[in-house]
């Protein structure tokens, strides 16, 4: 039963869909978006509707050329309002590609990417947004949750 009280005026956050990939050595991938200092994890936000990790892994291939099945989650994190609307973003775990693996940046006019690359751990400070940064040495030190679609298990 819907209940059209709740549906009148749904409540605006976005859902930010991120992935946490390492190469072999342990370095982190990152995109570096052309609309902001610093770099980024791969991702953006969800559809309406879209499962989070489905978004996740849509971004991930739009941005890097990497196709990667994203079952669970390392972080969540919530982002007040500021010049966004508020957001909550979801950290999935890409998992460890082999170092040589491929990436494939769209033109930037079309993407609004200069590039991804690997990044070393210890370069992260250096190349990030301290909140950036903090939400991923975050994910690298968690374990994975699961996502869940209506209760059960995204395997």
């Amino acid at each position: 039963m819907r209940d059209p009280r709740l549906l009148a005026k749904p409540p605006v956050c976005r859902l930010g869909c991120l992935v946490l990939v390492r190469n072999r050595r342990g370095d982190v991938l990152l995109v570096d978006p052309d609309y902001m200092d610093g770099l980024i994890l791969p991702g953006g936000a969800a559809k309406p509707n879209e499962p989070p990790n489905l978004a996740a892994a849509r971004h991930l291939h739009a941005e890097t050329g990497l196709h990667l099945r994203l079952t669970d989650v390392v972080a969540v994190d919530f982002t007040p309002a500021d010049r966004h609307l508020e957001r909550l973003n979801l950290v999935f775990d890409g998992g460890t590609v082999r170092d040589d693996t491929p990436l494939t940046v769209p033109p930037q006019q079309r993407s609004g990417l200069l590039g991804a690359r690997f990044v070393p751990v210890r370069d992260l400070p250096d190349t990030m947004a301290p909140s950036q940064c903090a939400r991923v040495t975050e994910a690298l030190a968690n374990r994975t949750l699961p996502v869940l679609l209506h209760g059960q298990r995204i395997d």
